[in-house]
């Protein structure tokens, strides 16, 4: 509730009319103030008006009066400088550590207000509690705040690269390497697939991955898929043996159990062929990041990420009886989720840490020329009334939803704030 006064306070969205304090003095204000998340009142260096007199000083905001007292305002001089109490419950005065009354307001908002903020916070049952109301707000405020959302979320991504540059001491292609591993987990597998590359250190599989043969079994016997292979098939029995060579020359320890999820998975999916995939980028020379960066072309980024897999997984989605003819590595769809997960953070990061504007905005520009993903979340907006035409709008709306409603963050989210105003002011 408190949170809730705070923020008709800070966006004004109390009825001017309804502002006088509880002695009859109208309260006008000039500044709300910046709000302290802080020890201190709630809000600093306000400007208000009582009556005809301007003060400059502090906010305090409780549901009742005497929470002031509760909380030990009465005896903390940091609350000398309120100029104003701010209340939904006038159930006493308060007073400064001279015992001067500090004027004191009655906060009243629209009933259906806080009906409505509790439908949008606290309705868990609902995936989209504003669903209804979303397609009726403004197209610009809509496009203006899915703008700001896509940025968000690049430069989000941007920061986490920079984060893990930090940890590898500057090395790019060790940090593309983790994300790029990640990222051929896709949502079901990211988990497992980024802690069995940071097992194994891009640095040691440079060492040997003159041999795609070691590359795969170091990935697969890390990965505890050797254990229940089926030991009859020979391409099995050579990782097997490869990876007991290494695992006792290097003393590897197998990781704890990875959880990968097969579980009601079409063939296409399993994890099998994305370790493959990246056995086959470290086997041929890992060089990412200079590859990612100098690309020109959407279309060549997906070349590079639908390289055709050689040998044993080019007709296999896992260990036993393979298929007579070959399968595609990745889909179009799954390369297009790698650019955007891979290549346009690296491209961000990149360019941010050396200077090169050119670079971001073709990381931008390129998220705008992908088509939209297709997952549950685009579906749930789509169904809103919300389009998406594009992977910049896609992971604007993804950024949305994780960052602002299912944390039911929708006092900080602008669609959440328009809405709410409506019911904060008497029609």
């Amino acid at each position: 509730m408190e949170r809730l006064m705070q923020y008709v306070w800070q966006h004004r969205l109390l009825e001017t009319t309804d502002m006088v304090t509880v002695d009859g003095r109208k309260v006008t204000v000039i500044d709300p103030g910046r709000l302290n998340t802080d020890a201190g009142p709630d809000f600093f260096n306000a400007k208000i008006k009582l009556g005809e007199a301007m003060w400059a000083g502090d906010i305090e905001i409780h549901v009742r009066a005497s929470d002031w007292h509760r909380h030990r305002h009465d005896g903390d001089r940091a609350y000398d400088s309120v100029v104003l109490h701010v209340v939904d419950r006038d159930d006493t005065a308060v007073r400064r550590h001279n015992g001067e009354i500090i004027p004191q307001m009655v906060m009243k908002c629209e009933p259906e207000f806080h009906i409505r903020y509790h439908e949008l916070v606290d309705r868990a049952d609902i995936d989209l509690p504003c669903a209804e109301e979303i397609k009726t707000l403004d197209s610009l405020r809509l496009t203006d705040w899915l703008t700001s959302l896509a940025y968000e979320r690049i430069y989000s991504k941007a920061a986490h690269i920079e984060e893990l540059l930090a940890r590898y001491t500057g090395d790019w292609e060790q940090t593309c390497y983790v994300i790029l591993a990640r990222a051929l987990g896709f949502s079901t597998n990211s988990e497992p697939m980024e802690r069995l590359a940071m097992s194994l250190p891009l640095h040691f599989l440079r060492k040997h991955s003159d041999s795609q043969l070691t590359m795969e079994a170091l990935f697969f016997g890390q990965g505890g898929f050797l254990d229940n292979a089926p030991k009859t098939d020979p391409y099995v029995e050579e990782l097997i043996r490869e990876h007991k060579f290494f695992a006792h020359k290097f003393s590897l320890r197998p990781l704890q159990p990875l959880g990968w999820k097969m579980a009601r998975m079409r063939p296409h999916n399993f994890p099998h062929r994305r370790i493959a995939l990246l056995a086959q980028l470290v086997a041929s020379d890992f060089r990412l990041v200079r590859k990612i960066t100098s690309t020109e072309s959407i279309d060549s980024l997906r070349e590079l990420f639908r390289q055709p897999l050689t040998g044993y997984w080019a007709c296999h989605f896992t260990f036993g009886p393979g298929s007579e003819r070959n399968f595609d590595t990745l889909s179009r769809n799954s390369a297009d989720i790698l650019i955007i997960n891979v290549a346009i953070p690296l491209l961000m990061a990149y360019g941010n840490m050396h200077g090169d504007e050119e670079m971001t905005r073709r990381a931008v520009e390129w998220l705008q020329e992908l088509p939209p993903e297709s997952n549950s979340i685009v579906t749930l907006f789509s169904n809103a009334g919300i389009g998406c035409k594009d992977a910049f709008t896609s992971q604007a709306l993804i950024q949305l939803r994780r960052r602002y409603c299912e944390e039911r963050k929708c006092l900080y989210c602008r669609l959440g704030h328009s809405l709410l105003a409506r019911h904060a002011r008497r029609r």
